[in-house]
């Protein structure tokens, strides 16, 4: 991380005056939680999440350094589900991160678009600017197809995650269009499907760790392949009479092999 970008001694120490505010609200909510699932320990908790996650990334970009926190996953910080036993509306919250990579493919991709439109005006063009392409390229299409054609809009894929919420009654038409998002109780979350790298580099661990031990195993000795290169069957009988060079030695009774 460059100088410029770097944070300061005195928010390193901010942040860590922030986890031991957490740390004493979180134990203040678990001291008077009402029962098992008390939705004030839940949200405690997730605050001290937060300030232990940017603590830690706040001492690795000053000092290099980490702390031994480990942010337990998202299936693991949702709470028990507490919502209908028998859903009669369903809620689909879907959030997708992008990094522009290729502005000027993003760009050429939205001029294509505005070039096939014959009804356009002059007035009516935005693939001139970033947020004007995007904005065409996603009113052009779905985002199942955004998605799934992300590098021809010269876009990277980050971190995407999707939760199916249960709702008492459907909604009424326009009634959350305002704050679409502001609604959502982590208890009433059936189910949630997320997609990380921190995923991908996890099983790439794992993988690596299998190969290792694979390595070391050495060779099988019940290998065929093996007693085949050293001209061994383990099923063949050999006649004494075909062993040359064998020497009998006699010994008296009580006397050590």
């Amino acid at each position: 991380m460059s100088d410029a970008a770097q944070p300061t001694a005195a928010e390193v120490r901010a942040a860590a005056e922030a986890v031991k505010t957490a740390l004493d609200r979180h134990l203040a909510a678990v001291e008077r939680r009402s029962g098992e699932d008390d939705p004030a320990v839940y949200e405690a908790f997730n605050e001290l999440a937060a300030a232990a996650e940017a603590y830690d990334e706040l001492l690795y970009d000053r000092y290099d350094e980490v702390t031994p926190f480990e942010i337990p996953g998202a299936e693991d910080s949702l709470p028990p589900y507490q919502g209908p036993a028998e859903p009669t509306a369903l809620s689909v919250l879907i959030r997708r991160d992008y990094a522009v990579a290729e502005p000027q493919r993003l760009l050429a991709q939205a001029a294509r678009v505005e070039a096939a439109d014959e009804d356009a005006t002059d007035d009516d063009r935005q693939a001139g600017t970033l947020p004007g392409a995007i904005g065409l390229l996603f009113g052009e299409f779905e985002p199942d197809e955004i998605a799934s054609r992300h590098k021809e809009f010269g876009l990277e894929e980050g971190d995407s995650t999707l939760w199916v919420t249960a709702l008492d009654e459907p909604a009424e038409a326009g009634e959350w269009l305002e704050s679409p998002f502001d609604q959502t109780d982590p208890q009433r979350v059936v189910c949630r499907f997320d997609v990380s790298a921190v995923f991908d580099d996890e099983q790439d661990g794992l993988e690596d760790l299998e190969d290792l031990e694979d390595a070391d195993d050495g060779p099988d000795p019940a290998d065929p392949d093996l007693d085949g290169a050293l001209g061994y069957d383990p099923d063949e009988v050999v006649s004494l009479d075909d062993v040359d060079d064998v020497e009998v030695v006699e010994r008296e009774r009580g006397e050590p092999a």
